[in-house]
This record gives structure tokens, C-alpha cells and sequence, in this order.
């Protein structure tokens, strides 16, 4: 696939760009075991709550696989300062993630949450000053069933066989401190032609006009080559200066090799390749799956981490 007509622009940065090169455990590829790194990722949310122990890793973590990559390409958050020793960096990287984890990844687990009220327009949005997290992305994509994986709810959000149910803005209050916010999914919705446009506008109105929206987390599906009207709105929170996190869905499904389908951890890689192009700076991004609930805990991290230093400044 490729796309002339996105514009390539900066993606939102508040650090400078490094230009060494580290190394960390991804899906991507099969290290030598000679080369494999002595301490841990940051994986769980007890593990963000103090410094990992300095001990050999386990037995299943020694087969885990790394990729190579320009630290240009890594999200390092604000106020993060980036260590000389490339080890202590990596240990620092949530798994399955590009994402640095900083020393604002405190308070993240979830112990409420709870539907507050859904809106047609931003100005009849909650009006509390709370920080909040938009989850958006293409109908079907998983939207509802992610927001219950991360509060731990199987009915906090409406989950339905039919794609584009959600048409309203829809403000859930976890810990009575934050929001997660559901969007209206874009590219099918069992609505006339009329509605769907609207909602497109009152979505990207939220994004422009909510001041407190912290970022907007979009959603991907890894499990299926990349869309162009993904693309399209990635290109356009960019544009628009919009934070942004890609969260690559169902990243549990595997398609079958004969059938030319790919595996999530290429579609993943090629949809980076394919943004890489439009944005002078990494976004950040996660596998996740809403089955196992992969990337549950990372997600909820980097949500803290981004709250809190939007909270303090």
C-alpha cells in the first residue's frame, strides 16, 4: 500500500532526539543467547511501583525474542531522562511496546470505574477538569471489549456482535479521579449515511476543543493488513497535533500461513513502516489482546505515566 497524499509532519515531542542504537526483547526476532540482556522489562503494574531487582533472568525469558532499533524510534516520555548504560534503558521498556517507562508510572491499577453519562456534543461532556483517555478506532475493531479488559468489567461498555453500536461519546469515571472515554467507531455503522458524518464531526470536534484530553488512543486491528482509513486518521491527529498512542488489537489471532494471511506481529511491523513515513518521530504503541488480556498492564502504565505529568504541569 502506499499513500502520496498524507503529508509528513512531527509527531508531538518533548524530548530531543537520541541517535545511538539499543537493543530490547520484542516479538520481532530470535536473539543469540550470547547477547541476551540481564535484567527484565517492565511488564506488570507491580513491577512499575519500584525498581527491578538486578538478578539473571528467568529460563522462558532467556528464549524471548529482541529487535534492534534507533532510540529516535522509542517514545520516551516528558521529563524522562534518557541512561548512557543502553541496559538500564531497555529494562525500562514496557513489553510488547516502544514505550519508555518513566518515573510518572505510579497509581495505575483500577479499583472502580463506572458509567457516567454519554453526549452528543463536546460542551455536554463531564465538566469535572479530570484528565481523560479517548479510545477510538475503526468499528469492530475491539473498542468496548479492551475498555472492559482494562477495568476488569465484562459489561462496563456494550460489546455487540454488530459493528458501529457505539454512537455517542461515553465517559466512564475510574477511581473517581480519571476518564476512559469511548468514541464512536469510524468505517461502518448500522446507521443512515447522515448520522455516521455527523459523528465524524462531533468526534474530531471532541479531539480539537477538549481541553482536557490528555491523548487518544487508537486503535488498530493487528490481526488484518493495514487499513488506509486507519492510516488516513492517524495522519490527521498528527496533523492536528493531537497526542496519540497506536494500540494494536487481537494480537491473539494467528492467520493461516497458505491462506496469505499474516501473523499480528508483521501486520504490526508494517503498519510502523507505513506511519513511519508520515511522522518524524515514533508514535507510541502496544500489542494488546482483549482474550489474554496482553498488554493490559502496559497500557494502564503508560496511561499513569502520561496523567500524572499532565496532572503536575
Amino acid at each position: 500500500m502506499v499513500l502520496t497524499h498524507l503529508q509528513r509532519f512531527p509527531f508531538p515531542a518533548f524530548f530531543p532526539k537520541p541517535q545511538s542504537l539499543f537493543t530490547y526483547r520484542s516479538l520481532f526476532s530470535t536473539p543469540p543467547l550470547s547477547k541476551l540482556l540481564t535484567r527484565p522489562h517492565y511488564s506488570t503494574l507491580l513491577a512499575a511501583e519500584r525498581p527491578p531487582a538486578a538478578e539473571p533472568p528467568a529460563a522462558a525469558e532467556l528464549l524471548e525474542p529482541r529487535i534492534e532499533i534507533p532510540l529516535d524510534r522509542l517514545f520516551v516520555p516528558p521529563d524522562t531522562e534518557v541512561p548512557c548504560d543502553s541496559s538500564d534503558l531497555s529494562a525500562r521498556v514496557l513489553k510488547g511496546s516502544n514505550i519508555v517507562l518513566s518515573r510518572y508510572a505510579r497509581d495505575a491499577q483500577v479499583a472502580e470505574a463506572e458509567f457516567v453519562k454519554s453526549s452528543v456534543r463536546t460542551e455536554d461532556c463531564p465538566s469535572d477538569g479530570l484528565p481523560e483517555f479517548a479510545l477510538v478506532g475503526r468499528s469492530n475493531v475491539g473498542k468496548s471489549s479492551l475498555l472492559n479488559s482494562l477495568v476488569r468489567r465484562r459489561k462496563l461498555a456494550l460489546t455487540s456482535k454488530k459493528p458501529g453500536k457505539t454512537q455517542c461519546i461515553n465517559h466512564f469515571r475510574i477511581n473517581d479521579s480519571w476518564y476512559l472515554v469511548d468514541l464512536p467507531g469510524y468505517g461502518y455503522a448500522v446507521a443512515p449515511q447522515e448520522l455516521r458524518t455527523d459523528w465524524g464531526k462531533f468526534t474530531k470536534g471532541y479531539f480539537l476543543n477538549r481541553s482536557t484530553l490528555v491523548s487518544v488512543f487508537l486503535l488498530i486491528d493487528a490481526s488484518i493488513p493495514a487499513k488506509k482509513i486507519d492510516l488516513e486518521y492517524a495522519s490527521w491527529l498528527g496533523e492536528n497535533q493531537i497526542p496519540m498512542t497506536l494500540v494494536f488489537t487481537k494480537c491473539d489471532k494467528r492467520k493461516k500461513k497458505k491462506n496469505g494471511g499474516k501473523r499480528p506481529e508483521e501486520n504490526v511491523s508494517d503498519f510502523q513502516e507505513l506511519i513511519r513515513g508520515f511522522f518524524q518521530t515514533a508514535p507510541p504503541w502496544i500489542m494488546t489482546s482483549s482474550v489474554t488480556n496482553q498488554g493490559r498492564d502496559e497500557i494502564l502504565l503508560h496511561m499513569a505515566q502520561l496523567r500524572n505529568y499532565w496532572l503536575k504541569h
